[in-house]
C-alpha cells in the first residue's frame, strides 16, 4: 500500500478524532468574563466568584492547554468579588503552570482592570477603555422629602454611628471622613496589586496612573497598562500557529438556564412572585439594573 495514501488516510482518520484527543492541536481554552462584578440579582446576573470559580477551574483543567484566555468587558463592581475573582485565576495559573492572556472587549475599568491584571499579558482593541485605578462611592441625599410628603421617619438604634451617611438625614463632614478613609485604605490595595503584577512595565507617574482616570487602548500601550493591541484570534494564532483552537467555557447549566423551563419564576431567577414580594423584587431588580447601566454610561457605554 503506498505511504501517501496512508498518510492521506491518518490524517483524515485524525481528523475525525475530538479536539481533545488530537495531539496536533493546540488547545487554549477561553473564558468569558463580562457584566458588573458584583452580588446578582433576579434582573441582574453579575460576575462573583462563586459565579465564576467552576468555570474558571474547568479552563485551567485542560492538561494539553499551554495558557487559558480571558476575554474580559467589565466596568467594574465589587473591589472584593474583583479581588476574590482575581485570586483565583492567579492561583489556578500557578498550580496549573500555565500562562494567562486577556483580552479587554469594550472597558476592563477598575475592578475590570484589576481582573485583566490576573493575567501574564493584556490585550486590548484600539478603543477598548482601560484603567479607572481609583474607588468611587455615589449615593443619594433626600433630608427633606420625607417632611414635604408629610411622613414621619422613626429610626431606633444602638451604636452612635450605625446612620452613617442616611441619605434622609443631612450630610455630616465626619462621616464623609470615614468613608474616605475607608476608601483610600481600598485604593491602596488596589494600588499594591497593580504594582506587583504590571512591575516595570507601567512608564507614567503613579499620580497619574492612580488617579481613577481611563484610557483607551492607544494610549493606554504607552503608559504600560496593556502589552498590546490585538484581539483573541490573531493575537493567539501568532503565538500558537494557525492550527490553535479556543474553545469557550461556559458556565455550568448556561444552556439549561437560558430556556427556563420553570416558567416566569425560573427566567426572573427564583424571584418570589407571592404578594408583596413581587412589587419589592422587582423594585429591588430594576434599582440594580439602574446601578449597572450607571456603571457602563461612565465610559461612555
Amino acid at each position: 500500500m503506498p505511504d501517501d495514501f496512508i498518510q492521506t488516510t491518518k490524517r483524515h482518520l485524525k481528523g475525525l478524532l475530538p479536539q481533545r484527543w488530537r495531539s496536533d492541536l493546540t488547545l487554549v481554552p477561553v473564558v468569558r468574563l463580562s457584566g458588573a462584578i458584583g452580588m446578582s440579582s433576579p434582573l441582574r446576573q453579575s460576575l462573583t466568584l462563586a459565579a465564576v470559580s467552576r468555570t474558571l477551574e474547568r479552563a485551567f483543567a485542560v492538561k494539553r492547554a499551554p495558557a487559558v484566555a480571558l476575554v474580559i468587558n467589565s466596568p467594574g463592581g465589587s473591589p472584593v468579588q474583583s479581588h476574590l475573582i482575581f485570586k483565583r485565576i492567579r492561583a489556578l495559573a500557578e498550580e496549573k503552570n500555565k500562562r494567562v492572556f486577556a483580552f479587554v472587549e469594550d472597558v476592563a475599568a477598575s475592578g475590570g482592570y484589576m481582573l485583566a491584571c490576573a493575567a501574564d499579558e493584556i490585550h486590548a482593541d484600539p478603543s477598548s477603555v482601560v484603567g479607572s485605578i481609583g474607588v468611587v462611592s455615589a449615593g443619594f441625599g433626600f433630608p427633606d422629602l420625607l417632611a414635604r410628603i408629610g411622613v414621619e421617619r422613626r429610626v431606633h438604634t444602638a451604636g452612635t454611628r450605625k446612620t452613617m451617611l442616611d441619605p434622609f438625614r443631612p450630610e455630616q463632614p465626619e462621616d464623609v471622613e470615614r468613608l474616605l478613609t475607608i476608601q483610600r485604605e481600598v485604593h491602596a490595595t488596589f494600588a499594591d496589586l497593580v504594582r506587583s503584577r504590571r512591575g516595570a512595565a507601567l512608564t507614567a507617574p503613579e499620580e497619574e496612573l492612580f488617579t481613577g482616570e481611563f484610557w483607551v487602548g492607544t494610549q493606554a500601550l504607552p503608559l504600560g497598562l496593556i502589552d498590546g493591541i490585538g484581539d483573541l484570534r490573531s493575537t493567539l494564532r501568532a503565538r500558537y500557529g494557525d492550527k490553535v483552537r479556543m474553545p469557550l467555557i461556559a458556565p455550568p447549566g448556561s444552556w439549561f438556564s437560558r430556556r427556563a423551563p420553570g416558567g416566569v419564576s425560573a427566567a426572573l431567577g427564583g424571584l418570589d412572585l407571592s404578594g408583596g414580594q413581587l412589587g419589592a423584587g422587582l423594585a429591588q431588580g430594576l434599582a440594580d439594573v439602574a446601578e449597572d447601566r450607571a456603571l457602563w454610561a461612565r465610559y461612555g457605554l
